[in-house]
């Protein structure tokens, strides 16, 4: 059985009405009678006006429509039906004792969905109503799913922002007492294990937090509520406030952190604040996957109208199958300490590059390092 089949196998028919316009009384009894037998609803019209009055009022899903009758014939009706919002939905099937080409073309014209032509036999009548009731059928269904989609997706955004904001301020708290902490104390001091699970929470609440910020930059660029505010500004500045940020967590693996920032300070045009997010997060990344006692490189150069910033690691490296996908499969990955990672960021850094008119690029070997840039346009010169 294919998939119409089935469908109409499910309908219940009596959640369907179906409108009879004819103008000739055993007509509309006979079509009433038939079709009653069916299950269907029925309300009936002897005449094109009575049909526009009935349709509006009943909201049939169906309308079985006489072409010939006096005053409105079938094909004008529709041409009402078709022209008002209200009842443009609804599909008309055709009675017609005509069946010319022309006829036919013309009730196309108008808005046909069938046709049926008189005498019609119960068999033709009954397979032609349901192929249109289950075009009704699955139309009621996306609709329905439409709605719950929307639904979803309004309460998941919710959800977002709401962990997003409410968390953010009280974690920021958080790695801000234990980042103190940290520099403040040393193993000597308290002991090296007690040393070490404060330093393994210290780096925990980074990485949580750099996951809340994520979230709901994320959520709001998906939403529409995250606007790309331009500004022209000397990239070397941002970088190296990144950078600052990371020496202190590269430091608890032992990694270095080389800047080479060139000879021009190359000035963008980009949102300062989604170009920190994607530099943050490559940085980020490029720790958690590098093994200690190793260096990470930032390189910033000039590529063609684009600036490049660059951050290329001596790490653990991606596979060739995982490279094509990278950017936008959300796919958790765990560092070389178990940091785990929630695949967001990058679909983050992507959006962000292609919403500032530029780009992100990954090269990597597995098992020898990866470096990821991100392209931004410079400023215009002239």
């Amino acid at each position: 059985m294919g998939s119409s089949g089935m469908l109409e196998s499910k309908i219940n028919r009596s959640d369907y009405k179906i409108l009879i316009v004819d103008d000739v009384v055993s007509n509309v009894l006979l079509l009433k009678i038939l079709l009653t037998n069916e299950k269907f609803q029925i309300c009936t019209a002897s005449n094109g006006r009575e049909c526009v009055e009935k349709t509006k009022s009943e909201r049939p899903d169906l309308i079985l429509l006489d072409v010939m009758m006096p005053d409105l014939n079938g094909f004008d009706t529709a041409v009402i039906l078709k022209n008002d919002p209200e009842t443009a939905n609804v599909p008309i099937i055709f009675l017609t004792a005509l069946n010319t080409p022309s006829d036919l073309v013309q009730g196309f014209k108008v808005g046909a969905s069938d046709f049926l032509t008189k005498p019609f036999n119960k068999e033709e009548l009954i397979v032609r109503v349901m192929q249109q009731i289950s075009l009704v059928a699955a139309r009621r269904i996306i609709m329905e799913q439409n709605e719950e989609l929307r639904h979803t997706i309004s309460n998941r955004d919710k959800m977002y922002s709401v962990i997003a904001h409410d968390l953010r301020s009280p974690m920021a708290s958080i790695r801000m007492v234990l980042n103190l902490f940290v520099s403040a104390v040393s193993p000597d001091m308290i002991g090296r294990e007690l040393y070490d699970l404060i330093d393994k929470a210290n780096r925990e609440s980074e990485e949580t937090h750099s996951l809340l910020d994520n979230l709901l930059k994320w959520t709001k660029s998906q939403t529409g509520r995250l606007n790309v505010v331009y500004q022209d500004f000397e990239i070397n500045d941002v970088v190296l406030g990144v950078v600052d940020i990371f020496v202190i967590i590269a430091e608890t693996k032992h990694i270095r952190l080389n800047c080479n920032l060139g000879t021009e300070n190359l000035k963008v045009h980009a949102d300062t604040d989604m170009l920190n997010t994607v530099i943050r997060n490559f940085i980020s990344n490029a720790i958690k996957f590098s093994n200690e006692n190793s260096t990470i490189d930032i390189t910033v150069e000039r590529s063609g109208d684009f600036a490049r910033i660059s951050v290329r690691d001596h790490g653990v490296g991606i596979s060739e199958d995982r490279l094509a996908s990278l950017f936008c499969s959300g796919t958790t990955t765990y560092g070389t300490k178990n940091e785990e990672g929630s695949g967001l960021g990058l679909q983050l850094c992507k959006d962000f590059a292609v919403k500032n008119g530029g780009d992100v690029e990954v090269e990597s070997v597995h098992g020898e390092g990866s470096t990821f840039s991100v392209l931004v346009p410079l400023v215009a010169e002239g």
